[in-house]
């Protein structure tokens, strides 16, 4: 695949966040491993407001473009979540152009007009399979962007190749059902220790993700999203993906 459509998300160096290594720091880490494109997390922010402008400043430097991984759900308790305009300022204040949360709390019968005047914000919007039963499986995904499809909202949708196994669903099952929204991928493999799913890097667990990707439109951007902090095994990942056709 194109290598400029690969994507590193920073959760890789999760070991090193926790340690506090800032995510300025690690930008210019995965710069120097050849990615141009990186996934912040806001989780990882010890002092959003006074790093906010050196990630802009390090990603424009770095001729990087940066997609933001926030946490948090669309909808609570059925309403709107009131910090989500927060978070595409700070989006926009790092030069991010793609951000993504997660569905939450959305039924048939939840009003999508409070969120259409969010995605008039010059940044791209995305929602995740996430690892629980309210938003993270098929039907939860296919009733949310068959009603984001119908309201004619630019949102689009992440597939979560490893999040599939943590609420028992199948994931070919998934890329058939859902393919046609898919704008962009987290790719992790997934091994089980004592029955439980555990993320794992590419190859070393139970998902055949090369079939699934053939099944995706190559120019969607994937990510490689799994804990590590060593540089062989992450060059190993993007060398599998450049070379995977």
């Amino acid at each position: 695949m194109d290598k400029n459509n690969i994507v590193l998300n920073l959760l890789v160096f999760a070991n090193k966040s926790a340690n506090g290594v800032l995510q300025s720091e690690l930008l210019q880490e995965a710069s120097a491993l050849g990615f141009k494109k990186v996934e912040l997390r806001r989780e990882y922010f010890q002092n959003i407001k006074n790093e906010i402008p050196v990630i802009k400043r390090i990603a424009e430097d770095l001729g990087i473009e940066l997609f933001y991984s926030v946490p948090d759900e669309v909808f609570v308790d059925g309403q709107l979540n009131v910090s989500l305009a927060n978070y595409l300022e700070e989006a926009k204040q790092m030069g991010v152009k793609h951000i993504k949360w997660n569905i939450g709390d959305f039924q048939p019968t939840t009003s999508l007009q409070e969120l259409a005047k969010l995605t008039n914000k010059g940044i791209h919007i995305n929602v995740e399979n996430d690892q629980t039963q309210t938003s993270g499986t098929i039907q939860a995904i296919q009733q949310f962007m068959t009603k984001i499809r119908e309201a004619q909202l630019p949102i689009g949708y992440v597939y979560d190749l490893g999040n599939w196994r943590f609420v028992g669903e199948d994931e070919q099952e998934a890329v058939e059902k859902l393919q046609k929204y898919i704008e962009y991928i987290h790719l992790k493999d997934v091994r089980y220790e004592e029955n439980k799913p555990q993320a794992t890097a590419l190859d070393t667990g139970e998902i055949d993700w090369r079939n699934i990707l053939s099944q995706i439109q190559k120019e969607v951007p994937v990510a490689i999203e799994y804990p590590t902090t060593r540089h062989e095994e992450i060059h190993h990942a993007k060398k599998r993906l450049e070379e995977w056709s």
